[in-house]
């Protein structure tokens, strides 16, 4: 392996925060390697100035090929071979498939006019590649994030990059899309294409990392082998704390008494990227924790949003024994069901707000007279809620926008809890955010059950369903599959029930 780019005393500062202290990395062509640490460790800061977005403070120095480089902006990283996949989607819904890999780069006709027919033959061939059965012409807004995640990283791989940098890239997709993903990233390394992989799944880092590197507090920790790197001691490295430290034993709170019953639920109209869930009954009791797991497209999230009264449903819901009729959101959120949906930054928060005013959009009459809010005590309760939550925010004015992922994920929940629902829908709860912050996450569910708040958890991650649930119900295209207590539910028996 040949070296391909050297940041050396990287150290970036942003007003009365140290982001990144002398930082030392080295990236080899067609090395896989992992960047690991907790969401503020400084991973994002050291990557947008590997791309262009930020300039480094004055002192360090990158090295392209041997050759010191001043990277201005990410087309001019792009022209140096560096791609970048972030975390959160940027795609555009309103344009193809086509459109968005080759945006701002169309292939044109001798006359100059756009050669539809190419783009959509190239976009093709990468898509291809991916073995991903994706419609170039289709809307990119019709397809479900996992798709648009893959989107994304097809238009990352048309460029001609000598280095790639992946950024959760396997946070929206389903085991068979992860699993393509990671023979595309091991065909790419053999090809000769560097990879720098930042995932908080600590088993996609064993699986597919030849080196790694931790970050922690902006400074670097270690840069090892993987194979001389095992997970108690990555966890360590990260967090600085045992991993035993991190997740206490689970207690289960759940009583017998049944506070939802789901009987027979369909999906009315269903669209023709979203499962056809169709007979789905089970039963959520007082003080439980009840999972939900199934690859993407099992039907999940559609579910969920039938409770929630945003997609069309036959079926019966009862609450306390009393059938229900829930045609909107407004209905569920009077009924005393409350959705953390899985894209916070899309429809979870409004990121030009501030912390306070993300808090109380769920329960903004609370302090209302006539027309008026009334600051202090709106204030005073969303300081409370960012102290029993944990939530590191420099204050309630601070724009959500700053916060890391986890901090982000804690105010979505904190604007839901505060309005003091009965139900709880938690979709993803964890996805794209670290491990404290997810054990930080757990440990606030669990808090919350023993209050007596019933909880749904709906995650693609089946370590977090095992670890967190009291019962799992398993969903497979749309049907239940299996109901598994908690000492039945292992990782087999799950996946089985799965993918049959």
């Amino acid at each position: 392996m040949s070296l391909f780019l050297e940041m050396h005393n990287i150290s970036k500062t942003f007003p009365g925060v140290k982001a990144l202290d002398h930082v030392d990395l080295k990236l080899n062509r067609g090395e896989v390697h992992a960047l690991a640490g907790e969401n503020g460790a400084g991973k994002s800061t050291l990557m947008k100035i590997m791309t262009g977005v930020y300039r480094a403070d004055p002192g360090g120095s990158i090295l392209v090929e041997g050759e010191e480089v001043t990277i201005h902006d990410p087309v001019h990283a792009r022209s140096l071979g560096i791609s970048i996949i972030y975390q959160e989607l940027a795609v555009v819904n309103n344009l193809t498939v086509a459109e968005n890999i080759f945006l701002a780069r169309e292939p044109r006709g001798p006359t100059g006019l756009l050669d539809t027919r190419k783009m959509k033959a190239d976009a093709r061939a990468v898509l291809e590649e991916l073995e991903m059965d994706i419609d170039p012409g289709a809307m990119v807004g019709r397809l479900s994030i996992g798709q648009k995640q893959m989107v994304e990283i097809a238009r990352a791989i048309s460029y001609e990059s000598k280095l790639l940098i992946m950024d959760e890239p396997t946070a929206s997709l389903s085991h068979h899309e992860t699993q393509t993903l990671m023979r595309m990233v091991k065909r790419l390394s053999g090809q000769g294409i560097g990879v720098v992989y930042i995932s908080h799944r600590l088993d996609e880092i064993f699986e597919i990392s030849d080196r790694i590197t931790v970050l922690r507090d902006g400074a670097t920790v270690d840069t090892q082998l993987i194979e001389n790197m095992t997970r108690d001691r990555l966890v360590l490295k990260m967090v600085d704390r045992e991993l035993s430290e991190l997740f206490g034993e689970h207690l289960s709170h759940a009583s017998d008494e049944v506070l939802l019953s789901v009987r027979d639920l369909s999906l009315k109209r269903p669209t023709t990227q979203g499962a056809r869930v169709s007979d789905v009954s089970f039963d959520l009791r007082k003080g439980e924790v009840l999972g939900f797991f199934g690859l993407v497209g099992a039907g999940r999230t559609e579910v969920m949003e039938m409770i929630f009264g945003s997609r069309p449903y036959s079926g019966e819901i009862t609450i306390e024994g009393k059938k229900v009729e829930i045609h909107d959101p407004s209905t569920a959120i009077d009924l005393g069901i409350g959705f953390v949906t899985e894209d916070r930054q899309g429809q979870g928060l409004v990121l030009g707000m501030n912390v306070r005013e993300n808090f109380s959009l769920t329960h903004l009459s609370d302090y209302c007279s006539f027309d008026f809010v009334r600051r202090r005590e709106e204030k005073a309760r969303c300081v409370d809620y960012i102290k029993s939550l944990a939530i590191k925010t420099p204050g309630t004015e601070e724009k959500v926008l700053n916060l890391s992922g986890g901090n982000q994920q804690k105010v979505v929940i904190a604007k839901w809890v505060a309005r003091r629902p009965r139900i709880l829908i938690v979709d993803e709860p964890t996805r794209g955010i670290d491990i404290g912050a997810k054990a930080e996450v757990h440990t606030l569910l669990n808090d919350l059950a023993a209050e007596g708040l019933s909880i749904i958890v709906v995650s693609s991650d089946l370590p977090e369903i095992l670890a967190i649930s009291d019962r799992v119900i398993v969903l497979r295209e749309g049907k239940v599959t299996g109901e598994l207590t908690r000492s039945e539910a292992t990782q087999e028996a799950v996946m089985h029930a799965a993918t049959g």
